[in-house]
């Protein structure tokens, strides 16, 4: 068996970038992913992997071989220092792979549901959002500029395998897009809204949510049809950006939206 063994392996260095820079993610349209969870998820997915890289600690692993049979690509194993410069996790498991973001283009005309967001920078909170939307069967998401790069190990950590059974769109005119779904725009307020319990939801919606903080800009909350509020008795000021968004979720999923 064959082990890169240098830092400097050409192969090594592009993976390292798509790991660390947008840009590079972006030019190639190749993400890193992390971990036998993310893998089998975006396997399950029906996709393929491009490349599947192996620590050497990790090739002896009776489960990461049946994953790289599964995934029929032939695994290339490195030095666990070579994998730990590529992998962004603290303690990584030693499989990774190199994987093609998916199309994001979108036709919002007819989804039931969407998701935008406006300028949420922070990584776990992009990817909680995810994760939650896909568990209530949303499945179109759309981000403005400013938000934290969707396909950032972060953020795929943090969505646990929701990217792969969802359209999602990065750095789009949220103006444009809000339009071009065509139905009603809800927004979330730390006070003043109609409380989600007594919110008509029904329909086609959009939940717009806003950057840490600042919430939703001015312009953006004036396209919005409906201001909902989630009651807090407790001294918070606010809630969480993404904790806000499971409850707004579970409320329409249960009033029998479906996306």
């Amino acid at each position: 068996m064959s082990v890169i063994t240098s830092r400097d392996n050409p192969r090594v260095r592009r993976w390292r970038a798509l790991a660390r820079d947008g840009r590079d993610r972006r030019k190639q349209g190749r993400a890193m992913i992390e971990g036998e969870n993310l893998i089998l998820a975006y396997l399950q997915s029906g996709r393929t992997v491009e490349n599947l890289i192996l620590s050497k600690t990790g090739s002896n692993r009776s489960d990461f071989i049946a994953l790289a049979k599964q995934s029929g690509a032939s695994p290339t194993v490195v030095a666990d220092t070579v994998f730990r410069s590529i992998a962004d996790a603290n303690t990584p498991a030693g499989i990774a792979a190199e994987i093609a973001i998916p199309s994001a283009a979108q036709d919002l005309k007819t989804v039931p549901c969407c998701v935008f967001l406006e300028g949420v920078q922070d990584a776990g909170n992009v990817g909680a959002i995810l994760r939650n939307a896909a568990a209530f069967d949303i499945r179109h998401v759309v981000l403005g500029k400013g938000c934290a790069d969707a396909w950032s190990p972060k953020v795929l950590r943090a969505a646990a395998g929701a990217h792969f059974s969802m359209a999602v769109t990065e750095g789009a005119d949220l103006a444009a897009a809000m339009d071009a779904f065509g139905g009603r725009i809800a927004c979330t307020v730390p006070r003043g809204g109609i409380a989600v319990s007594r919110a008509d939801l029904a329909g086609r919606v959009g939940w717009i949510f806003g950057a840490e903080g600042q919430g939703v800009s001015e312009a953006l909350a004036a396209r919005a049809a409906l201001k909902v509020t989630v009651p807090m008795p407790g001294d918070a000021e606010s809630l969480n950006v993404a904790s806000a968004a499971v409850i707004l979720f579970y409320e329409f999923s249960k009033r029998g939206a479906r996306a």
